[in-house]
């Protein structure tokens, strides 16, 4: 039978006071549950204490202790038998016909929510983490005055006391003394580097003008690629070139760089080419060493009226470097077109195909309605192109071309567009395929971290071969491979024929075996390591140059590190190989700056815009800083 509501609760009443009956009894929980109970022997109790007896002291001594705290038999332990290797006793699993009294400790614990002074930090650490977060992050240094950041800074602990945000005053004069412990660091790294080569542009935004520069070296002991950003200063007046000629000396000499810069690399902007043109360092003549001195005479008192000379000419320019990216990029927008317009059979139909694509990214980028439908058919937004990106064109038609011609005419008729016929779309897709080496190549040439200027020469020649290659399957724009690699052979004549070019990609050992093959081709009858390494007439020096070749050639390491066994080739390597292909790394730098110098921050001083843009691009506060 069931028992009644009332004689359950009778029951269950009856069972919680035998069991608190038998606690209060007993030697209490917190004495059963103590990690050296077993040391002592229970008595008796006596009020709100226990009486125990010690078995380590082997006499009859009592001892009284709190039913609640075991401290007085603690320090019996402590004071009597310090000597004693004292043994934590293994857990049981009941204690007074109670499997859960084991577990339930003598007293709740008290949560400390206190840091332990090893966590804490200083201030100027503090301040360090604040400027790291305001220029990683590209945030307005007025940051430090928001309520909301001021009292999360609050909860850290400084040193035994909550931490303080800086003033906006404070923060700012710490971060001008940060940049110039970074110049510092910089131009003592740059002094110890024997290569480097400098990129530079000129940036327009908010009705200002900027020129910004790069460094770029190999690291001798790790033979890795490094940067740095070494200016972006505001450019004043027109752009000209011996404008621009004078404040790049000015920003050379001032990093100590006039004589170490192998090449520069810029646009192919006529006022640069120019620059670099005009104030080349005039070439050392032979015939100076077989002629005596001769003497001139001038006139103190013309120097004193006219002044001591023309300061252009005491500016000079390193050797001057077209970036190859640009380059390629011309040929796609120029040379391509030119050729594509110029065909009667290709006129029309690239025309007509190119007009209808026209038509859909101007609908789909100006309507949400249109970009809804396009989504809704192919699942996918179109790519509209950007003047200003590379490569934009071919990425915006090879969505286009991958659309099948259905749903793309679906996609025209309902937004009220002339459809696509077969011949257009085969045409997209054709002209995609012939691209794609040449877009490829932009986008390698592109590369900053494992990019060097040896990669030019296998680069070019890959894209002309793999152009070629595409020819025989070819019914539609059969002509288009030939003129890109004609465009190739044209614009890039004076890399072809470099054999600085040539020494910069052997000298790379992913490319060795490739360029020193190319080689055999292109120079029949000569040996490329004699005149590789004919650096003086001494034939002992000839001779270990010519085994040190031998060997490398042999090896099959790739690694950029593997040239630490070939002292001589790496030399070189770091020379030729300090320079990058494309001045891409001074475009980054200035879409760095695009995110910093916003409307919102239009009064930012350019000096302080100059020096949070360098502290981001150099990575100052992250730990990866310029070594």
């Amino acid at each position: 039978c069931f028992a009644s509501p009332l004689q359950k609760q009778i029951t269950t009443k009856h069972i919680c006071t035998t069991i608190m009956a038998a606690v209060e009894d007993g030697p209490g929980i917190g004495f059963l549950s103590w990690k050296y109970s077993h040391y002592f022997s229970f008595l008796v109790v006596k009020d709100r204490n226990i009486v125990v007896n010690c078995t380590l002291c082997g006499g009859s001594k009592t001892l009284s202790t709190s039913k609640t705290s075991n401290s007085n038999l603690m320090k019996h332990l402590q004071k009597q038998h310090a000597s004693n290797n004292l043994v934590e006793k293994e857990p049981e699993g009941n204690v007074g016909d109670s499997s859960s009294v084991d577990a339930i400790p003598a007293k709740q614990r008290k949560l400390d929510f206190g840091q332990p002074a090893a966590q804490s930090i200083t201030q100027p650490q503090l301040h360090r983490l604040i400027a790291r977060y305001v220029v990683e992050d590209m945030k307005p240094i007025s940051t430090v005055e928001s309520h909301a950041f001021r009292q999360l800074i609050s909860h850290i602990p400084v040193r035994g006391r909550a931490g303080k945000a800086p003033s906006r005053k404070t923060f700012s004069s710490f971060l001008d003394q940060e940049y110039a412990n970074m110049e510092s660091e910089l131009k003592n790294t740059l002094d110890m580097v024997e290569y480097i080569s400098t990129t530079a542009d000129i940036w327009t935004v908010h009705n200002k003008s900027f020129l910004g520069v790069t460094a770029h070296w190999i690291n001798a002991q790790n033979m890795k690629c490094e940067k740095a950003a070494l200016a972006c200063r505001r450019f004043m007046g027109r752009h000209t070139y011996d404008s621009i000629a004078s404040e790049l000396d000015n920003i050379n000499s001032s990093h100590g760089l006039s004589f170490k810069i192998t090449s520069t690399v810029t646009d192919n902007g006529s006022n640069f080419v120019k620059a670099f043109k005009v104030y080349q360092p005039p070439p050392e003549s032979d015939d100076s060493e077989s002629e005596e001195d001769e003497v001139t005479f001038v006139s103190i008192g013309n120097v004193l009226q006219n002044g001591a000379g023309d300061a252009d000419d005491a500016i000079s320019l390193s050797p001057h470097q077209r970036c190859a990216s640009h380059t390629m990029n011309l040929i796609s927008c120029t040379d391509v077109e030119k050729w594509l317009l110029s065909e009667a059979a290709t006129k029309t139909i690239y025309r007509s195909a190119t007009t209808k694509c026209a038509g859909l990214w101007n609908k789909a980028s100006r309507s949400t309605v249109a970009a809804e439908i396009v989504e809704d058919i192919i699942a996918k937004k179109l790519l509209v192109p950007s003047t200003t990106r590379w490569n934009s064109f071919y990425y915006a038609l090879g969505r286009i071309s991958k659309i099948p011609v259905v749903e793309l005419n679906t996609i025209s008729s309902t937004l009220q567009l002339k459809c696509f016929n077969e011949r257009e779309h085969q045409c997209i897709r054709k002209y995609c395929a012939v691209m794609k080496p040449l877009t490829v190549a932009l986008d390698i040439l592109q590369g900053e971290d494992h990019c060097f200027y040896g990669t030019l020469l296998p680069t070019l020649e890959s894209l002309m071969t793999k152009t070629l290659a595409i020819k025989n399957g070819l019914q539609i724009l059969v002509g288009l491979p030939d003129t890109v690699v004609q465009a190739v052979k044209t614009r890039f004549a004076h890399v072809l024929g470099s054999e600085d070019a040539l020494l910069a990609a052997v000298t790379l050992p992913k490319f060795k075996l490739r360029t020193s093959a190319t080689n055999t081709t292109q120079h029949a009858g000569s040996s490329k390591e004699d005149e590789f390494f004919s650096f003086e007439e001494n034939e002992d020096i000839y001779a270990t140059a010519e085994g040190e070749v031998a060997e490398y050639l042999k090896s099959g390491a790739t690694g950029l590190d593997s040239l630490n066994h070939f002292p001589m080739i790496k030399k070189l390597s770091l020379k030729l190989n300090a320079a990058t292909p494309s001045s891409a790394p001074v475009e980054r730098l200035f879409s760095l700056g695009n995110l910093i110098l916003t409307p919102k921050r239009n009064k930012l001083s350019d000096h302080k815009f100059e020096k949070l843009l360098l502290l981001r691009y150099n990575r100052w506060f992250d730990g990866t800083r310029v070594e």
